[in-house]
């Protein structure tokens, strides 16, 4: 069933074409099974590329469903994650084309990169602090295999937790004396107000999601590297984008991200 189903959501991101929920083509399952399914592909891709033309490299990882209200939609009462590529990241102010996208929607970040590794169980929120080495403002672009957004948690974990590409401002800040809690947002999209919020939005602070990523992760056997990126979940509302849109994000004491969509 596994790998099945990975082929699945496999051809579709290959292809641009959406497909069924995975939960639907099988008679249970887990969230472990989901597991397993986003490993697969992700190790796939890391051998033989997929959005683009060769392998592709590990980045970091990202941190979903963060809100209340995304997880009351779904039901569930935990954050799920998915892993980043190199071939995910789009350079501040560049042009991403949107045909490497099947369903887009861009939400504001932030991104923690560390510097000292971080291994669960066990991680607090003075070890996340004291292993970051900066944060940035970001543009995670979320997206699904799955038609029409109809998911469950266990298709959006198989579906690498609904990745899809990521944009890092080019400001770093140390977060000594930087309370993200408070650190107001705002979203716009062609100049034009989508969304705000702030950094309690996300676990009721960005840093509560990268321990329990750490945690979660280490129960696993995963450590988090020196280097790698953190997306620590969505600050505010999503906006879906189409060819054209210029999204940008402003997070108060970060500065600010955008892209263009071609």
């Amino acid at each position: 069933m596994i790998d099945q189903l990975a082929n699945v959501l496999w051809h579709a991101q290959a292809a641009r074409i959406a497909c069924a929920q995975p939960s639907a083509m099988a008679a249970r399952l887990s969230v472990e099974d989901a597991y397993a399914i986003q490993s697969q592909n992700i190790a796939r891709r890391m051998r033989e590329g997929n959005l683009n033309d060769g392998p592709t490299s590990l980045l970091g990882y990202k941190i979903g469903l963060t809100s209340k209200a995304i997880q009351s939609w779904l039901g569930v009462d935990q954050p799920d994650f998915g892993t980043l590529l190199d071939e995910m990241l789009v350079y501040e102010g560049f042009a991403l084309p949107i045909a490497k996208l099947l369903q887009p929607r861009a939400e504001a970040e932030v991104a923690f990169v560390l510097k000292r590794a971080l291994r669960g169980p066990g991680v607090t929120c003075a070890a996340v602090m004291a292993a970051t080495d900066f944060v940035l403002p970001a543009i995670e672009i979320i997206d699904s295999r799955i038609a029409d957004w109809k998911i469950t948690y266990a298709d959006t974990i198989a579906d690498n937790a609904s990745s899809g590409m990521f944009v890092l401002g080019n400001n770093p800040v140390r977060l000594r004396n930087l309370d993200l809690r408070l650190a107001g947002m705002t979203l716009r999209k062609n100049g034009a107000v989508v969304a705000t919020g702030a950094g309690a939005a996300c676990l009721n602070h960005p840093i509560n999601a990268v321990v329990w990523l750490a945690n979660t992760l280490g129960r696993l056997g995963v450590t988090l590297e020196p280097g790698h990126v953190i997306l620590s979940g969505a600050l505010g509302p999503v906006t879906p984008v189409e060819s054209g849109d210029w999204v940008e994000v402003d997070i108060a004491h970060l500065g600010r991200a955008s892209v263009h969509f071609s």
